[in-house]
């Protein structure tokens, strides 16, 4: 109802309300205001008891939808587009595995552990987990060059 009005606009209503009121008789309209806002609130809450009450088991049921709608309606474009695409895998290309820090689906961290999932196998979504890791040279070994890469 009041998502329009910035504290600008609130600033200037209470300094309206100074003037027009007078300080003689602002504590009384603040009172009153107050016992207003408590009034309408045990209001809201009573009703939403009795409708609680006579809906019954229906009214968790009738609930549910509304929270799911609340859920997404918190959702930005990027948050939208990786929950469709990549089943809410927050890291779909694995490459938290290059820094070592990704957990390996049963809270683990690290890049080994159960699963198998940073030697190139596939997460549970599907998606590869990154790429497998080189194994080391040997001593004196020189390591593979790519001519065209340099």
């Amino acid at each position: 109802m009041f998502e329009n009005i910035g504290w600008g606009e609130i600033l200037i209503l209470l300094v309206a309300a100074l003037f027009i009121l007078g300080p003689e008789r602002l504590p009384e309209a603040a009172a009153w205001m107050g016992k207003s806002l408590r009034k309408v609130r045990d209001f809201a809450t009573g009703a939403r008891q009795q409708l609680k009450d006579e809906m019954g088991p229906e009214y968790e049921q009738f609930r549910k939808p509304l929270e799911d709608l609340r859920q997404f309606r918190s959702f930005d474009p990027k948050r939208a587009a990786i929950q469709h695409l990549f089943d809410g895998d927050q890291d779909p290309l694995g490459l938290d595995n290059i820094n070592g820090t990704a957990t390996n689906g049963n809270g683990a961290g690290g890049v080994g552990g159960t699963g198998g999932h940073a030697n190139g196998s596939t997460k549970p979504n599907g998606y590869p987990a990154g790429t497998p890791q080189p194994e080391p040279l040997k001593p004196g070994e020189k390591p593979p060059v790519d001519p065209d890469a340099t």
